[in-house]
């Protein structure tokens, strides 16, 4: 998948979709303050821990070194290698259990700090986003929103947004005089017709597990609306036995068996991986016509194929079904990170200006958009012109700015118990090899 800014590997692998390196010992030692300055103000030194990013890395460095500037307290950058077996949400849970835990941590908001949350061990800045409408309204509302934690908000936007998307190839399109899906009928019809013509209508990622699970968030979302979920999540982190038997999520899984009955993905998508470019392969050489994925598809595609990417490669949303409950503007996918603040940090204020002072700063916003990043920052259409694509990164923010809800990928939104069995389970259904009454049984006994 590459290791663009906005691969969903750098964005969410830490979080369960695969390993990430560890904080080793010296890391984990490295946590929480390590005493005054010694500057003017008796200073603390506080500890930004984020996922080691080499486009990422440089623009948090920068916002930090401008606090810094002005701030008796400091603030230092502890990146996270990316290789290794252990994942940086296990490091984190040690550190976070640490008499010193990191002060301000990176994090995918919702159930990836849940447990912090409910524990006490973060800053609630509910009050403080509340009593301040110029922070607030710094951010689009609903990307802000995705972050919460038991209704109040504990994290603040800090890079770009990841919306999934119907790419299409707009040659091959043309050339059969088709159009992207508006209706889900429409889909449909491309289906068929794309199939009788010997094109896989859509490529599919199978083997890697979290690509099948863009079709059931969207399906269930223009169905039953994103509270169909939301009830879920709360049952499931209430503990509360049930709740996945909703009529949007049997309706959806039996459309998904259905596109597979109509040859939607192919006939061979089980053998065929997203990670290392099988089916974004079959994308760009026109073998599949269309493409459910996210936004980070366009950096791979540019730095992969290029000659397709310039060319062939167009954009389109989800389209809407008949009789569902869903707002056709809403999106899935993955809102952005987000930092949030610990509890027992040593200068809680110190954290919380930071957030405030740089993490809309028009400095670190243009740096991220120089990077191919689409910050969750408003009022930022004329400066998207600095962009690398300039027309999708405009796309992809006007979709988010307009979404009355924007509905986080839900194996980051879930605990992480439920990743794998939500994963594999699903995978049997695009398979035939378990009905929706099946997949809900299997996820109401996961506990």
């Amino acid at each position: 998948m590459g290791d663009t800014p906005l691969s969903r590997r750098t964005f969410l692998s830490a979080a369960g979709v695969a390993g990430i390196a560890g904080l080793a010992g010296p890391l984990l030692s490295a946590c929480g303050t390590s005493g005054p300055t010694g500057g003017k103000g008796g200073g603390k030194n506080l500890q930004v821990w984020v996922l080691q990013d080499e486009g990422q890395n440089p623009i948090q460095q920068a916002a930090i070194d401008d606090f810094n500037k002005t701030s008796s307290t400091k603030l230092k950058l502890v990146p996270t290698a990316s290789s290794g077996s252990s994942g940086y949400t296990d490091k984190l849970r040690i550190g976070m259990g640490s008499p010193n835990p990191p002060d301000l941590i990176f994090n995918w908001g919702t159930g990836s700090i849940q447990d912090y949350a409910q524990s006490g061990r973060l800053v609630d800045l509910t009050s403080q986003l509340n009593s301040d409408a110029t922070w607030k309204n710094s951010f689009l509302q609903s990307v802000l929103d995705a972050g919460k934690a038991d209704g109040k908000y504990y994290g603040i936007p800090l890079r770009g947004m990841q919306p999934v998307l119907v790419f299409y190839n707009k040659t091959l399109f043309a050339q059969h005089g088709q159009q992207p899906p508006a209706t889900y009928d429409d889909l449909l019809k491309l289906v068929t017709y794309f199939d009788s013509k010997k094109i896989q209508p859509f490529a599919l990622g199978h083997v890697d597990a979290w690509p099948n699970l863009m079709w059931l968030e969207y399906l269930v979302d223009r169905i039953g609306g994103p509270t169909v979920f939301a009830g879920i999540l709360q049952n499931v982190l209430a503990g509360k036995p049930g709740g996945w038997g909703q009529p949007a999520m049997l309706d959806s899984l039996r459309r998904i068996q259905d596109l597979v009955d109509r040859r939607a993905f192919g006939t061979n998508f089980a053998s065929v991986n997203y990670v290392n470019d099988g089916a974004g392969l079959l994308f760009a050489k026109g073998k599949a016509a269309m493409h459910l994925m996210g936004t980070w598809e366009e950096s791979n595609q540019v730095d992969k194929h290029p000659d397709f990417a310039k060319k062939d490669l167009s954009f389109a949303p989800f389209p809407t079904v008949a009789g569902g409950k869903g707002d056709p503007n809403s999106v899935v996918g993955n809102p952005t990170n987000y930092f949030s603040i610990s509890s027992k940090s040593a200068d809680v204020a110190a954290a919380t200006a930071f957030l405030k002072k740089e993490m809309a700063n028009p400095m670190y916003v243009d740096k991220l958009i120089k990077a191919g990043d689409v910050p969750a920052v408003s009022g930022l259409e004329s400066r998207l012109s600095a962009s690398p694509n300039p027309e999708f990164a405009k796309y992809v923010y006007q979709m988010v700015q307009k979404a009355p809800s924007f509905t986080l990928s839900w194996d980051q939104a879930l605990p992480h118990q439920f990743t794998d069995p939500l994963h594999s389970n699903l995978q049997k259904v695009f398979l035939k090899k378990m009905t929706p009454e099946q997949f809900v049984q299997a996820m109401d006994a996961v506990k």
